[in-house]
């Protein structure tokens, strides 16, 4: 009885924050109209010029937004902001799976995921669907889920989906090389929260791809020696790992 009543309270939160996902979407179009018609007056303030005709019947209440307004509010925002609004207030939860069935290469890559992203549990698949895996990771308030993919049995797909309405995404993952790959074998992995660098992620598509792959780190102390970088290359993007250390003046990777 407990757990019905746990998966009820679950299934009522989502349906609300749906609500209010679609509500935040059905405004978007009039607070553009607005965002305009503020950015309009503050180039006439700011250039001393006579205000638009048709924007001096609603001056007095735009003008009133304009000086209660802070820097977040006085740049136009939609409903695709929403999705990471909270970031930073709370560590993230990730939650790290495979593809069904998933040979032993891809059960050590997935290992290698959850080292890599602080926070992160990995799960066993087993055979659940996608729809009962996104619930599950719902009602245990997982802020977001990894899965990693394969074709016989090379590690060469990635979806990122975070809860509870998205943004999802899907990177094809092409000469992945795993720590026990490598010439003298697997290093012991840091697990302080590292820097993260996004290099040339500059379009509004980069910002959006940007955001879904920082936001699955939690913010890290200011003196950690770990680095994790996506790097951008016309759509493809370079992922490095480091860990460096200070030897007196200079720096070793």
């Amino acid at each position: 009885m407990p757990a019905s009543s746990s998966a009820a309270a679950s299934h009522r939160r989502q349906a609300r924050l749906r609500r209010e996902y679609l509500y935040r979407k059905s405004l978007s179009t009039k607070e553009s109209s607005d965002y305009e018609a503020k950015r309009r007056i503050r180039d006439a303030l700011s250039q001393g010029k006579s205000l638009p005709t048709e924007l001096r019947a609603s001056y007095d209440k735009l003008k009133q937004d304009i000086d209660h307004e802070d820097a977040k509010h006085e740049v136009n925002t939609s409903h695709v902001d929403d999705e990471y609004g909270d970031a930073g207030w709370s560590d993230p939860r990730v939650c790290v799976t495979t593809s069904r069935s998933p040979s032993s290469r891809l059960k050590q890559f997935s290992k290698e995921v959850k080292l890599l992203i602080p926070n992160s549990t990995r799960v066993n698949r087993g055979n659940q669907r996608v729809d009962e895996l996104v619930e599950d990771c719902k009602t245990s308030d997982f802020t977001d889920l990894v899965v990693v993919q394969e074709t016989r049995g090379e590690p060469d797909g990635l979806i990122v989906c975070h809860l509870p309405l998205g943004p999802t995404a899907y990177f094809t993952l092409n000469g992945a090389v795993l720590r026990h790959d490598l010439d003298g074998g697997a290093a012991p992995m840091s697990e302080a929260y590292p820097h993260i660098i996004l290099n040339q992620f500059n379009s509004e598509l980069g910002k959006r791809v940007g955001n879904i792959l920082k936001c699955l780190f939690p913010i890290p102390k200011l003196d950690t020696r770990r680095v994790v970088t996506f790097s951008n290359d016309n759509d493809h993007i370079s992922f490095r790992h480091h860990v460096y250390s200070k030897e007196g003046n200079s720096e070793d990777k």
